[in-house]
């Protein structure tokens, strides 16, 4: 009953066909859409997600595992015991621990689905964008950061994104027209001096270059989180999960 759903929400139809490792981590993703390791398996059977078959390293006398074939068998869900070889050949984030999971495609919406889930909430919108963040460890933890702090939605625009892989899986859900926050280092307004209070849009720029310059100019505010040690900037999931709950703190308060 606590779960809170998070909507992904794809801006872009166009797909790039790069050759590097990280591209065709997210082909294998979108063509068997898979969760890997112990505790992703486990939340997705708690929370209902749709699976297909559990595959669980062969002759594992693990506790953990013992409970997920448990779970999966009286969801009617297939177990297969498969052996250590196929299931490092299913695995994209090479840290399966013994258990993959085969699921449904993962399914995108549009904003204004994001805007009725708070207009169901009684709530002003709260909105992260990812823009090009690039390492999916790094959106991973953005979305989870995002469903904790009380989002009601990540955008992800598909080109030069991480997208929903295995990896993101593993590390790791009608109102008035938001204000939009980018997040950027030597920002004019800062961060515990802004007004997160109405409806608004966070913006998160990739890991190497920050916000592209068309997406800054759009935003009302540039914020930035103040510094006191000699490394001027933090990476892209810590950044925002600072800004993410400095919005929560005043919505509470």
């Amino acid at each position: 009953q606590g779960y809170v759903r998070m909507y992904f929400v794809l801006l872009s139809a166009n797909v790039s066909t790069g050759e590097n490792m990280q591209n065709r981590e997210n082909n294998f993703e979108i063509k068997n859409d898979i969760i890997e390791g112990r505790n992703a398996v486990i939340e997705a059977l708690r929370v209902g997600r749709s699976i297909d078959k559990i595959f669980i390293a062969k002759g594992e006398t693990d506790k953990t595992l013992g409970h997920i074939a448990s779970k999966a068998r009286e969801a009617g869900i297939v177990v297969v015991d498969a052996d250590r070889r196929k299931l490092d050949n299913m695995s994209v984030t090479r840290a399966h621990q013994g258990v993959v999971a085969l699921v449904g495609v993962n399914e995108y919406c549009e904003v204004s689905d994001i805007l009725a889930l708070a207009g169901e909430r009684d709530e002003q919108p709260f909105i992260i964008v990812c823009d090009e963040v690039s390492d999916p460890r790094n959106l991973g933890a953005i979305i989870r950061s995002a469903e904790c702090a009380g989002a009601h939605g990540v955008i992800i625009p598909k080109r030069r994104s991480a997208g929903l892989t295995a990896i993101v899986g593993q590390a790791s859900a009608g109102a008035a027209e938001p204000l939009v926050y980018g997040a950027a280092a030597g920002g004019s307004s800062e961060l515990w001096k802004t007004d997160f209070s109405g409806s608004c849009a966070i913006v998160i720029g990739s890991e190497g270059d920050g916000m592209g310059r068309l997406v800054r100019e759009s935003c009302d505010f540039i914020v930035s989180i103040p510094m006191a040690g000699k490394i001027n900037s933090l990476n892209a999931s810590a950044a925002a999960s600072i800004i993410m709950y400095e919005v929560l703190r005043q919505r509470r308060g």
